[in-house]
């Protein structure tokens, strides 16, 4: 069984699905993409990993890292490995040093859990070759401009750019403080880029 390398290239909100997103996956060596519907939790848990947001509390993505390392147990791959009507399977392949074994998950908690260990994402042709999009030569330039962004994600919420713009770096940093303490990480990552913007 042949594995194919993916990257995540964008999560943005589902126009079919309200409440739900679109995680957009990308062959690292080719030009299909792979989109998979994920919920609203997931998606921000792996928009805040994206954006490299420090949560005051942990996850539960957070927390299966914490216990894993805790028992010596670390990660070396997740795999979408099936797609059977509609609904896609994946793995995530542990080691514990002797042996290595199988965890079944759905694939946006594998990829949340992955990204935290900093494991490579992977698939098979025949899920490829099932729900892949091939992008043509023009779409291939626009998507290029768009890569790596998390466009209308859990994590880039609703704060004004414009009110940002006008409010001083210390209260920015007070707001920031406000929105971790209260687990708002939309508005959290909102501050974040303009302090950003600034240094």
């Amino acid at each position: 069984m042949k594995k194919i390398q993916l990257e995540i290239l964008g999560l943005s909100s589902s126009q079919s699905q309200t409440g739900s997103f679109a995680l957009v996956l990308g062959e690292r060596e080719g030009n299909r993409r792979l989109p998979i519907i994920i919920g609203m939790f997931e998606a921000q848990s792996i928009a805040i990993q994206i954006e490299k947001i420090n949560p005051n509390r942990p996850l539960t993505h957070d927390l299966f890292k914490s216990f894993a390392e805790q028992l010596s147990v670390s990660i070396t791959e997740v795999l979408i490995s099936d797609l059977k009507e509609g609904v896609f399977y994946s793995k995530i392949l542990c080691s514990d040093g002797i042996k290595e074994f199988e965890l079944d998950a759905r694939p946006s908690d594998a990829i949340a859990i992955g990204l935290r260990f900093g494991v490579p994402i992977y698939t098979v042709e025949s899920v490829l070759s099932e729900a892949g999009i091939i992008l043509s030569d023009l779409e291939d330039e626009d998507e290029e401009a768009e890569e790596l962004t998390v466009k209308n994600s859990p994590a880039s919420g609703s704060t004004s750019k414009e009110s940002l713009s006008q409010t001083s770096v210390d209260e920015l940093n007070k707001l920031l403080n406000d929105a971790l303490e209260k687990e708002d990480y939309e508005r959290a990552a909102k501050i974040r880029d303009e302090l950003n913007k600034r240094n």
